[in-house]
């Protein structure tokens, strides 16, 4: 049986933030708003060292919010671009692009978390 990777764990962001709502929404912005300048970055046709070095850097920043499956794509491109035998422009392209789907659904699921930290609890009916 595979366990499915957390697009973002709430207890990790938590944990990172000491349970600090606030900050945890600050950090969540900070990695929308960098998400955009990284996600260029991830060039297939660029050297494999530029895009080796942005997934080292969006793995770091998931893994401060807790985005595991989206540090683990990262992680997987990351080795191979920095593998003595880089992959060939169709498979880095391949690798790129799983970040990116990734990337995707971990900005709407950081969107659904940051619309539960301003939304008011339900009312309880009398």
């Amino acid at each position: 049986m595979t366990q499915t990777l957390a697009l973002l764990d709430r207890n990790h962001l938590k944990a990172m933030t000491g349970g600090d709502t606030a900050l945890a929404m600050e950090v969540i912005d900070i990695f929308r708003e960098q998400a955009e300048v990284w996600s260029r970055m991830l060039d297939p046709l660029a050297e494999p060292s530029q895009w080796a070095d942005a997934a080292h850097t969006l793995k770091g920043a998931s893994l401060g919010i807790g985005a595991i499956r989206l540090a683990a794509s990262c992680e997987k491109a990351e080795k191979a671009g920095r593998a003595d035998a880089p992959p060939s422009r169709t498979g880095a392209a391949v690798l790129i692009g799983d970040i990116k789907d990734v990337l995707g659904e971990t900005l709407e699921e950081a969107a659904q978390v940051l619309y539960e930290f301003t939304s008011p609890p339900p009312r309880r009916a009398s």
